[in-house]
């Protein structure tokens, strides 16, 4: 990493010689509508989750406190989880609702979707130089959610954008920012963001199952419609999965096969229509919904 020089703390005091704290906000929130809702942070890569990956870059990088923001997706981290207030606000939302929780007089900002999440991290200055308010890798843009911030100029930011950020851009947030870019390859800063990325990002084969795009499921439902003797229009693949996406970010990712099971049971008993299921999993959803603020 870039050595950096004095230390601004939260105060606004410089002092040469205290060794600078960082904490780190890893943004697992999003829609991902752009593979169907499916929760990007839970995809493999590498032996890894991206979630995972991010998590191991900034603790790496000497994070101290690591906070979540999205729907609790790998209790076995030892992580803050949060969430912007309503979901799915954007990322300004949700960096603006994870510094109530940030001590350290720095803030990496991360997004989990980064396959090489190890190696950025490691291109940003450590710690941050004199003058600057931050650093983001630039691989030709500035790559906003890959950066190392000064906590108080994130705070300061934050308190000038009306409704919490929901809906901002990051240039809405750090464009008055002195922010320092580091001229990186775009190789490092490639993210998941599509199935054809997930793809190239695992060499160009698709192994694990609970990442494959809803159309690859149509063989394993014709499969059980025959088994059990079902026609094509009594498995609702869209609607399972958005029901299964829906409980993932509501309530927690082992909701959902769980909530799939019950709408089922609901429905059966209803009549098993396909109106009955429907209104099952339309019960479900607005539960989930609604999960976080009960």
């Amino acid at each position: 990493m870039v050595s950096g020089g004095a230390v601004v703390t939260e105060d606004g005091a410089v002092t040469e010689d205290a060794a600078v704290t960082v904490d780190a906000i890893l943004l697992a929130g999003g829609r991902a509508s752009r593979v169907d809702g499916a929760a990007k942070p839970l995809f493999e890569v590498n032996g890894r989750t991206l979630l995972r990956a991010g998590f191991d870059a900034v603790r790496a990088g000497g994070a101290r406190k690591i906070v979540v923001v999205g729907p609790r997706l790998d209790d076995d981290l030892a992580v803050t989880w949060t969430r912007e207030d309503p979901p799915f606000g954007g990322p300004v939302a949700a960096l603006i609702a994870a510094l109530a929780d940030v001590d350290a007089a720095e803030v990496f900002v991360l997004a989990c979707d980064l396959p090489t999440a190890g190696p950025a991290v490691a291109a940003l200055p450590d710690p941050l130089p004199t003058g600057v308010d931050g650093a983001c890798l630039d691989d030709g843009r500035r790559q906003w959610l890959i950066g190392r911030y000064r906590t108080a100029a994130l705070r300061a930011a934050a308190s000038g954008l009306p409704d919490r950020g929901r809906d901002a851009a990051m240039r809405a947030l750090l464009g008055g920012l002195r922010i320092e870019p580091v001229a990186v390859n775009p190789a490092l800063t490639r993210d998941v963001d599509t199935w054809d990325d997930l793809r190239t990002a695992r060499g160009g084969a698709m192994t694990e199952s609970r990442t494959l795009p809803p159309e690859a499921l149509n063989e394993w439902s014709a499969a059980l419609a025959e088994r059990f003797g079902l026609s094509e229009g009594d498995i609702p693949i869209s609607l399972i999965l958005d029901l299964a996406r829906d409980v993932a970010n509501g309530v927690a990712r082992p909701a959902a096969p769980l909530s799939a099971f019950v709408a089922g049971l609901v429905a059966g008993r209803a009549g098993g229509s396909p109106s009955d299921t429907q209104a099952a999993v339309a019960a479900v959803v607005e539960m989930a919904r609604g999960w976080e603020n009960r």
